[in-house]
């Protein structure tokens, strides 16, 4: 649906109004950039941003009703309408008038251009603006792409810059930084730059540039103790505690994704494929993808004892004095086999 939009901002088919509704930002800044891009194109312009948290919406329709003095058009771009969504009417900070908004609608200025942003995952469709706002804008709901089609789009936003990547880089790079469209063009960008004249981005190029969160380190010290992997395990632990980073935080961490992992499994053993539980558990699908790989070397009960195991260091860190770090550090020296002397 974006794609048709762009293509028509681009043969100069500008609506009056927009409604721009949704969690994913990308589409929605890049909507607005095309548009300016384009009015631009046909001369000087004068952008207006108004938040209705603010401003009551009468505003937005005064200033598009205005004639521009200085230029041929005028870009309203009219952020968090938040008449669109479910509210309490007493909780509302400003009183908008709804009965002009329909009104409006139907006969907007030639003159300017109003873009209303909803970043919402939800419209309230029982309402009678949202209706009207849908018949008589261009509406478009912005939301992430699916799994496929956001490699697809990874690929293309790296085609564009003149550089090429592999099927295990584009996954390690969504997997790495999330779902955010606007964060990932941002990694790409930097990785394209950073490879100058080379063209191919490589899943270790990915993995040296991309920084890395305190999850994803906490997951890879977590998937190398279930390997057995005591060494690696412990060069992530003293990388992370070298950084300040707090031995109970990062049992915290370790056990939420003991539990995440105990999710997926369960899920998996009702039937569940691995995006389904990505959207049940409103996890990255990566994460889940990489989970069920995984899932071959990892039991339920290694799970649980894992989980027992980290509940004691939990309370050690809490109950006792000493050097803090050493008590996580036993833990992960464990096989699992020997947690809680078994």
């Amino acid at each position: 649906m974006f794609s048709k939009l762009w293509n028509d901002i681009q043969k100069g088919k500008i609506a009056p109004v927009y409604l721009l509704a949704g969690l994913e930002s990308y589409f929605i800044d890049e909507t607005i950039r095309r548009i300016k891009m384009k009015l631009e194109e046909e001369g000087e312009i004068e952008t207006i941003t108004v938040d209705l948290d603010e401003q009551p919406v009468d505003y937005v329709i005064d200033e598009s009703d205005t004639i521009p003095f200085f230029s041929s058009k005028k870009l309203i771009i009219a952020k968090n309408a938040n008449f669109l969504k479910a509210t309490d009417k007493a909780k509302e900070k400003i009183n908008h008038d709804l009965t002009r908004l329909g009104k409006w609608l139907e006969f907007p200025s030639d003159t300017s251009i109003t873009i209303f942003i909803a970043p919402y995952e939800k419209l309230d469709e029982r309402k009678k603006v949202t209706k009207q706002m849908k018949q008589h804008t261009v509406y478009l709901l912005a939301e992430t792409p699916k799994e496929h089609d956001l490699a697809v789009w990874v690929r293309n936003e790296v085609s564009s810059r003149g550089k090429t990547i592999d099927d295990e880089a584009i996954s390690k790079l969504i997997e790495m930084v999330g779902m955010d469209m606007i964060h990932l063009q941002s990694e790409i960008e930097k990785i394209c730059l950073y490879l100058g004249d080379e063209m191919n981005i490589t899943i270790d190029l990915v993995d040296n540039l991309v920084a890395k969160t305190l999850e994803q380190d906490a997951f890879k010290m977590l998937n190398a103790y279930m390997r057995h992997d005591i060494s690696q395990c412990l060069s992530i632990y003293h990388d992370l505690i070298r950084q300040k980073q707090e031995p109970i935080m990062l049992v915290a961490l370790l056990a939420s994704q003991i539990r995440l992992m105990s999710n997926v499994y369960y899920l998996l053993k009702k039937g569940y494929h691995p995006g389904q539980i990505s959207k049940q558990l409103k996890v990255n699908p990566y994460r889940v993808k990489r989970i069920v790989e995984d899932h071959i070397n990892v039991s339920d009960e290694s799970l649980l004892k894992a989980l027992y195991g980290l509940s004691e260091v939990d309370l050690q860190l809490k109950s006792m004095g000493g050097k803090r770090e050493r008590f996580l550090e036993l833990f992960l020296m464990k096989p699992l086999s020997r947690i809680n002397g078994q």
